[in-house]
């Protein structure tokens, strides 16, 4: 059945970078359209396109706020942008080395990604400032506070660092629960595996089964109740964490 998979996704996912990344591109250089961002609704599009090319089907429950509101999720594979890219428009915290992977260093940095140069002191400063600069600025910004991606078998700590921005700008956390297979069962799948990279990943995941995807927007954590950052930190992960044990 891989084999079988792998012959009819990998035209899908050909014609979707070459017919139909054009189109967004597009849309993108044209940016607003009767006072609507036509540009992140063709990312959102995009998005969704591409993770039915990898047979996943998105469902997003819950309502993400809108404005200056920093998104913090678990993290376990690449794939994890696209999801949220999918359900709404928010500037990432990534990795530098992803800006030089094909299709998807293009998706995220015309996502208003934020490049974190991982080894370089002054780096997280740098970000911290452009995150809190944005959400005074009433955009959207999300970061994965472990840190890095995890093999799936669990919720990894949160850094407390990274909320910074949200306490200097003052601006709400809502955190989001990713949800892979039908009762989060299949996280270790679309993690990485050890010693995977992502071309390799990408090839593993275009030939899996059929499988939901869910992308949870969960209560926000708002001025009043966050304690600061380690406070968000902690409130964070567990909300998280009830959510993907109650799936």
């Amino acid at each position: 059945m891989r084999a079988f998979r792998y012959c009819y996704r990998l035209p899908m996912l050909a014609w979707h970078a070459l017919v139909h990344l054009p189109i967004v591109l597009l849309l993108i250089a044209i940016g607003t359209i009767g006072g609507k961002q036509v540009g992140h609704a063709a990312i959102r599009w995009w998005s969704r396109g591409l993770l039915r090319v990898f047979g996943m089907r998105v469902r997003g429950v819950g309502t993400p706020l809108v404005g200056g509101t920093m998104f913090v999720a678990n993290h376990v594979s690449w794939i994890d942008i696209i999801a949220l890219l999918s359900q709404h428009m928010m500037g990432f915290i990534a990795k530098a080395e992803i800006r030089r992977w094909p299709v998807v260093g293009w998706i995220t940095s015309h996502g208003e990604t934020i490049y974190l140069q991982r080894g370089n002191a002054n780096s997280l400063g740098d970000v911290m400032a452009e995150m809190s600069q944005r959400l005074r600025a009433g955009r959207a910004v999300a970061a994965f506070p472990e840190g890095g991606t995890r093999d799936g078998h669990e919720l990894g700590a949160f850094h407390a660092r990274i909320f910074t921005a949200a306490v200097d700008a003052d601006a709400p956390v809502q955190p989001v629960a990713l949800c892979f297979g039908a009762r989060c069962e299949a996280q270790q799948v679309v993690a990485f595996a050890e010693g995977e990279h992502f071309a390799g990943n990408l090839l593993r995941l275009l030939g899996e089964p059929p499988r939901p995807v869910t992308v949870c927007f969960l209560e926000p954590i708002l001025h009043a109740e966050h304690g600061g950052r380690r406070g968000i930190a902690s409130l964070a992960r567990a909300r998280i964490e009830r959510a993907m044990a109650a799936a």
